[in-house]
């Protein structure tokens, strides 16, 4: 018998207790560890599941599965090979030090039998992000550091990521943006709309004649920076853009309004996937599929027999999914 440890919140034990591990995600089964001589090895993965939203607490289900119990092992985010559970332990062991971040796949729900014992556990053991994350540079982006998770407004204030913000005040934007105005500074003011791009909301007003700038970069821009808003007005801008005689600027709006949740850009959308141009049409079907309003199937249906093969294609690959 093969035996592994299950780390999971404190708040289901008793039920686990009753009648075991539910299996769950997408993939539907439970993730195990094989218990090992290093307890630090063994409850690598404690550290990394407690900073995750949800309850506080974690414990350790112990679990025995026959030897020859079909189960994956893989490295977190890698591929995992399909194994027998005393070969997943044996591949384990033998790593060593090297095991950390890996883990093992039961593709089932493990029954009140199979569990030996729920235990508490130390709640400092294991590594935090990604093993070997201690002494290494945080990356700030949006993609590692997101809005709203445990330190990541101090970590982003202290070290403010280049593209990914935070944006600086509403009086330094402003500040940049008549700057840029009276040195007629195109770079400039397409980068000071990509700072306002992340902020929530913004003057719509002071923004608004740049729908009329020259330069069709920094009409793209302004259509990406208002696209999030929530600030009244901006669906009228967008409207604005929408009707540029720039197909680029056009094809830019039709992109960032494809998941902005109101009715204006819903029926902005559907007049798009009307537009002269094949490339708009296309960048609008996403945003058609997701709308899903009688109107925009309306259009939808019409783009599946467009005459460009490109447009068909992408309506016949997003309904599809």
């Amino acid at each position: 018998m093969a035996t592994f440890v299950h780390l999971t919140p404190a708040a289901c034990a008793a039920g686990i207790r009753r009648s075991g591990i539910k299996a769950r995600g997408e993939r539907r089964g439970v993730y195990l560890f094989p218990v090992l001589a290093s307890y630090a090895l063994t409850h690598q993965w404690l550290r990394e599941l407690a900073r995750r939203p949800g309850s506080r607490g974690i414990v350790a289900v112990q679990v025995r599965l026959p030897d020859g119990e079909p189960v994956a092992v893989g490295r977190y985010g890698r591929s995992f090979d399909e194994v027998t559970a005393a070969e997943a332990v044996r591949h384990i062991r033998e790593l060593g030090d090297g095991a950390l971040g890996w883990e093992v796949f039961l593709p089932r729900a493990i029954t009140r039998g199979e569990v030996r014992q729920v235990r508490a556990v130390r709640q400092v053991a294991g590594w935090r992000y990604f093993p070997g994350a201690h002494g290494v540079t945080p990356c700030v982006c949006v993609g590692c550091v997101q809005p709203g998770t445990y330190g990541s407004r101090r970590l982003r204030e202290r070290r403010p990521h280049p593209l990914d913000g935070p944006a600086p005040a509403s009086r330094v934007l402003l500040a940049r943006l008549e700057r840029a105005e009276a040195r007629a500074d195109t770079a400039a003011l397409r980068d000071t709309l990509q700072w306002y791009g992340l902020r929530r909301r913004g003057p719509v007003e002071r923004l608004a004649p740049l729908a009329g700038h020259p330069d069709a970069r920094v009409r793209q821009g302004l259509a990406r920076a208002v696209a999030p808003w929530s600030t009244p007005g901006a669906d009228e801008l967008l409207r604005e853009l929408a009707g540029d005689a720039v197909t680029d600027v056009r094809q830019t709006v039709a992109e960032v309004v494809a998941y902005r949740r109101t009715e204006a850009a819903a029926a902005l959308l559907t007049a798009l996937g009307r537009d002269p141009s094949s490339a708009v049409r296309d960048a609008a079907v996403e945003g058609l599929v997701e709308c899903g309003t009688p109107a925009a199937e309306a259009v939808l249906a019409l783009l599946a027999d467009d005459p460009d093969a490109t447009v068909r294609t992408t309506v016949a690959l997003l309904t599809e999914e």
